[in-house]
């Protein structure tokens, strides 16, 4: 059976679940399941109803790098490696990074390579005490590709991935905690309900409020402070229902209700060009 990432319906709360499911191979990916990652994330911006994505593999690991087997069809010449970077790696990549859904990642086992990228464009990240981290692919003789490395240093810091390139580390749940790059360590078989929990949290917050709070975190991860006359579209959320809701609910002492659709602020400055 062929590797797949399924992409699972919102639940009630308004969770969906990006699942990596590839048999025997503790889910490592292969050119297929990156194409199904783009494309999958492409959709979502046409299903108002999910809030919050929860991301897992199946089978008791995350996702174990890339399936090496299929390595020698495309890594020994220079413009069939390119295509599987340029053009399905990165573009993966790239749509998570400007998905403005909150992302959880319920991390199990191992999480290396591939696996610590598609991480790394999570927000946050959950893991079990098991689990492992690293990008030791100097073993294999070669390096991470240059957008990949744009994409995952701006997220767990150079310093880090430098140790994780140049060392081929590989470092348990407590040192990935400590510098960083998880979020939560927990007893393994606690994970999933916590990931699940965490998500259901964000999921009674405001829709809205994660959207814009994921556009300004990206604006400040990739470059220069911003000028003002990029920040102004930020705050015309001020009339908006859900912020009407917000602050009403507080005043009157009871749960806020984001169930209506959000009134839409303009389009912000941000771009992906």
């Amino acid at each position: 059976m062929t590797g797949q990432v399924h992409f699972l319906p919102a639940d009630a709360q308004g969770v969906a679940r990006v699942v990596f499911d590839h048999p025997g191979k503790l889910n490592a990916l292969n050119a297929q399941m990156w194409r199904e990652l783009r494309t999958g994330f492409d959709a979502l911006a046409t299903q108002p109803q999910v809030r919050v994505l929860l991301l897992q593999g199946a089978g008791g690991a995350f996702v174990a790098g890339g399936d090496i087997e299929e390595f020698p069809a495309f890594r020994f010449q220079a413009d069939t490696l390119a295509h599987f970077h340029e053009e399905l790696v990165a573009p993966a990549l790239e749509a998570m990074w400007w998905c403005d859904l909150p992302m959880v990642a319920q991390i199990e086992g191992a999480c290396v390579g591939g696996g610590l990228e598609i991480a790394a464009c999570c927000d946050l990240r959950l893991c079990g005490e098991a689990s492992r981290f690293g990008v030791p692919i100097a073993k294999l003789g070669f390096p991470m590709a240059p957008r990949e490395i744009e994409i995952v240093a701006r997220v767990i810091g150079e310093t880090v991935l430098r140790e994780l390139l140049l060392e081929a580390r590989v470092l348990n749940a407590q040192e990935a905690r400590e510098r960083g790059l998880v979020t939560r360590v927990l007893p393994d078989a606690l994970v999933a309900d916590e990931a699940l929990r965490c998500a259901r949290q964000i999921a009674r917050l405001s829709p809205q409020a994660m959207k814009l709070n994921k556009q300004a975190l990206r604006r400040f991860a990739s470059g220069p402070p911003s000028q003002r006359a990029e920040r102004e579209p930020h705050y015309a959320y001020a009339p908006s229902a859900e912020h009407r809701e917000g602050l009403a609910a507080f005043n009157e002492k009871r749960p806020a209700r984001f169930d209506a659709p959000a009134q839409e602020p303009p389009p912000s400055s941000e771009s992906s060009s």
